[in-house]
């Protein structure tokens, strides 16, 4: 996700969206334990947009 489409959610959204990106990270992170993933660069992916959505939040307050 942008920053740009962070910044138009309310506080409680952006909070939600970053508990479900977490626990998305989490099920890929023990999967790729087990086994390989199909795509790897996904948690990458989830990483970077959990810190846009905590630098958005952090700018709201």
């Amino acid at each position: 996700m942008k920053a740009k489409e962070l910044r138009q959610m309310s506080g409680e959204e952006l909070r939600k969206k970053e508990t479900e990106m977490r626990e998305e990270l989490f099920k890929l992170k023990f999967q790729h334990g087990i086994r390989r993933l199909e795509n790897p660069a996904r948690l990458r992916q989830l990483r970077k947009s959990i810190a846009r959505v905590q630098t958005v939040l952090t700018e709201q307050v």
